[in-house]
């Protein structure tokens, strides 16, 4: 026979002897002083922080004024101690400063919701570099499919849906299409992120020559060597191409990045309400334009005379 008895749960002593607010007061975010010899970085944090940098200067200097004003954010280690998840420039900063501790707020965070945190918390500042963007970015879209996988992607028609690139950008200002281009530029060989970083490559064909296989980059890099020049959108497409063609080698290659670049197209558009006010009112948009010519052929001819003096 089964018992009917129901299992009940006796209230603590602390929750006896404890007023409700008391127990929401436990409840809430508290900053903690923690000593610096106590906080790591999160594994694999992709964003340096410099001494030299001016951002770590002007921060250098308000804590040396003001100390900290906003705690950082941490969660607890395995291993003892605090992982940061934002306020690595803020304890760099304390560090050369001599201080010995920095106000932190310890908050219950898994592994994938850090990393989500630490990027949307870090992507927007102006001195990070696009390589460290592409390693953030591919970080919070793993941390962000490990969290679809385990969550949202119930079905079939739900997972097909998931695009992880696009949930990354949310939170950071950019579109899909960017942080796609981003997430791509870590798989270029590190010679060729070096000159993304020295902006030598622009984002858009950087991301284009990604798709290269490891010995065509390579090979790209002795090309650029040697052609004293980096490909242009339209010459880093069409290597994609060939690439995944198997057409793409050392003589194709040369092929393209020996070609002249077109300088690039400057038009000049005037503004006919800018120009109506040195015209009378009666000249028509033809007039203006006939006189426009002529008074600037008139100035060619007298710079001319000029140079024969």
């Amino acid at each position: 026979m089964k018992s009917s008895a129901r299992k009940v749960e006796l209230a603590s002593a602390s929750d006896l002897f404890s007023t409700e607010q008391e127990r929401q007061d436990a409840k809430l975010e508290k900053v903690q002083i923690i000593p610096l010899s106590e906080l790591y970085p999160l594994p694999d944090h992709p964003f340096s922080v410099r001494d030299d940098d001016e951002v770590m200067k002007e921060t250098l200097e308000s804590v040396k004024e003001r100390g900290i004003l906003t705690p950082a954010i941490a969660r607890p280690r395995e291993g003892g101690g605090y992982e940061l998840v934002a306020g690595h420039r803020r304890k760099r900063a304390c560090e050369l400063a001599g201080l010995a501790t920095m106000p932190v707020i310890v908050r219950d965070l898994d592994r994938d919701s850090a990393i989500i945190m630490m990027v949307d918390t870090n992507i927007q500042r102006e001195n990070i570099s696009l390589i460290e963007k592409g390693k953030a970015l591919k970080m919070k879209m793993e941390a962000l499919k490990r969290q679809g996988a385990r969550t949202d992607l119930t079905s079939p028609q739900v997972a097909a849906k998931f695009r992880s690139d696009d949930e990354a950008a949310k939170g950071t200002g950019m579109s899909g299409d960017t942080v796609r281009r981003l997430v791509r530029l870590t798989e270029l060989s590190p010679q060729l992120q070096q000159m993304v970083e020295d902006r030598k490559i622009a984002l858009t064909p950087a991301s284009e020559i990604s798709y290269l296989k490891p010995k065509e980059q390579a090979l790209l890099v002795e090309t650029i060597d040697s052609e004293q020049a980096t490909p242009s959108l339209s010459q880093a497409q069409r290597m994609k191409k060939l690439s995944q063609s198997g057409e793409l080698n050392e003589d194709t290659m040369l092929t393209i990045m020996s070609e002249e670049k077109k300088p690039p197209k400057e038009d000049i558009t005037l503004s006919g309400e800018k120009l109506r006010k040195y015209f009378p009112r009666s000249y028509t948009p033809r007039q203006m334009e006939d006189t426009i010519f002529k008074l600037l052929e008139g100035w060619q001819r007298k710079r001319q005379r000029d140079q024969q003096r």
